[in-house]
């Protein structure tokens, strides 16, 4: 059980972090393979997205660069891994959490939020 328990986490964690890369995000067919049918988002600015509204918008996107921190991932249940993990670059620094799902062997992206770091 522990086996599949790391395997998860390994699996979430560097999965989050190819959807970081520029090369995966200009990617739709990867995109549309990695995020659950079901998946949504809520963005930094509050804003609700769909799975075919981040399709969309990563491949227009014009990534910067980001640099990331304080990785954590935790398993919910045998199934679900909770990833969370802070970015800074330009811009405000901001807090995210990604609920992954495994089936059929991969994982697969069912939530995720973007939340600003609150300035002090």
């Amino acid at each position: 059980m522990m086996a599949h328990a790391d395997a998860l986490l390994t699996s979430a964690r560097a999965t989050e972090e190819a959807m970081l890369t520029p090369e995966l995000r200009r990617d739709p067919k990867r995109v549309r393979e990695l995020l659950h049918p079901d998946f949504v988002e809520v963005g930094r600015s509050g804003r609700r997205w769909s799975r075919d509204d981040i399709v969309t918008a990563l491949v227009n996107e014009h990534p910067l660069p980001v640099v990331t921190d304080e990785w954590e991932a935790v398993q919910l249940a045998p199934d679900l891994a909770l990833v969370t993990y802070t970015i800074t670059g330009p811009g405000q620094p901001s807090r995210h959490s990604s609920l992954w799902v495994q089936s059929d062997g991969r994982v697969r992206l069912r939530f995720h939020q973007g939340t600003f770091v609150a300035q002090e």
